[in-house]
């Protein structure tokens, strides 16, 4: 019998699961949708999905510990676990794993050192501190509707915000507004009521538009926001992020004012943890792609400063760690080789 453990690393986007041998190396991988508690729209199913992805093939007897790195279990724990047992359960596994911030597993997805910071910036943002291998202290991670500055979530919010504000005058005109279909000159403030009546088209998904290109009105940028949250839950505002991206890189001036701030937010949470011994882990899709806004963080930061690689690996390491010397009989070494 070889003795396996699982680390899961859920987010607000996308769930990955990892199934590794006690000397570190991957049986298997799985992957589900989101699973943040706050934001998500199925935590649980995405668990499950997850889990039985990775098992496929596997033996579940033979896992002897598990560790859940979970998006927003922080703010709501009693929840968090709740539907992290049922997913394990599922899954056909005996016992419960244990469940953590998922600021933890992205940092021992980074590196085997016990200690350092970690800042994440994906659908949601918050940093941490880390000491032996427990958070001692945090900033930020309140949630798309509390915090989470900085992040995918905050960044559609305010590209949101841009847009409408842009279509009924209050600002100039943005190239935002291809988020939603449609050409951004028409949002010029000139134009008549009968006139934007005439240009007006239904916007369809995502990026798309009606058959002639034309500017939806606030009104249909508002609903279509609304029911995109309402299928999807908050993270679907995160899902603009790219478009901001984009726009940023064509010099859109409201998409680098937004990108700009973010980066200055991201800044402010690394900085209100104070003084840190050991690496600073960069995690997160908006931190670890060669993206502007990673460019824009980096340059406000000092010290020693790496890129997340696995989190969810780094939560198969964590399990590795608290199986013991009884089960596992080197944690570090094994840790070391399973991130690699």
């Amino acid at each position: 019998m070889t003795a396996l453990v699982i680390g899961v690393d859920g987010g607000g986007t996308s769930t990955r699961c990892v199934v590794a041998t006690v000397s570190g190396e991957v049986a298997g991988r799985g992957y589900g949708g989101g699973s943040n508690i706050l934001s998500s729209a199925d935590p649980g199913g995405s668990l499950r999905g997850a889990l039985l992805a990775a098992l496929a093939g596997l033996d579940p007897g033979e896992v002897t510990a598990g560790v859940f790195g979970l998006a927003g279990g922080d703010s709501a724990r009693e929840r968090t676990e709740a539907v992290a047992a049922e997913a394990w359960r599922a899954a056909g596994l005996a016992g419960r794993p244990s469940v953590v911030s998922d600021v933890l597993v992205a940092f021992a997805g980074a590196t085997a050192e016990a200690s350092g910071a970690v800042l994440i910036a994906g659908t949601g943002a918050v940093a941490a501190r880390i000491d032996d291998r427990r958070v001692t202290g945090r900033a930020d991670g309140y949630g798309w509707l509390l915090g989470d500055e900085g992040s995918g979530t905050w960044i559609g919010r305010r590209a949101v915000r841009a847009v409408l504000a842009s279509a009924d005058g209050r600002a100039a005109p943005t190239a935002l507004l291809g988020c939603f279909g449609g050409d951004a000159a028409e949002l010029e403030p000139s134009r008549s009521p009968e006139q934007a009546e005439r240009g007006r088209a239904a916007p369809g998904p995502l990026g798309s538009a009606g058959p002639t290109p034309s500017a939806p009105s606030a009104q249909e940028i508002v609903r279509l926001v609304h029911a995109g949250i309402a299928e999807s839950g908050p993270a679907w505002l995160a899902r603009l992020a790219p478009a901001v991206e984009a726009a940023a890189r064509d010099g859109d001036a409201a998409a680098t004012a937004i990108l700009d701030e973010a980066a200055r937010r991201l800044a402010a949470t690394v900085g209100a943890l104070g003084p840190v011994s050991g690496p600073l882990v960069l995690a997160g899709s908006l931190l670890t792609e060669p993206t502007l806004l990673a460019g824009k963080v980096r340059a406000g930061l000092a010290g020693t400063v790496i890129t997340a690689r696995d989190s969810a690996a780094g939560a198969a390491a964590l399990a590795l760690h608290a199986a013991g010397p009884g089960t596992v009989p080197d944690p570090l070494a094994a840790h070391r080789r399973l991130i690699g």
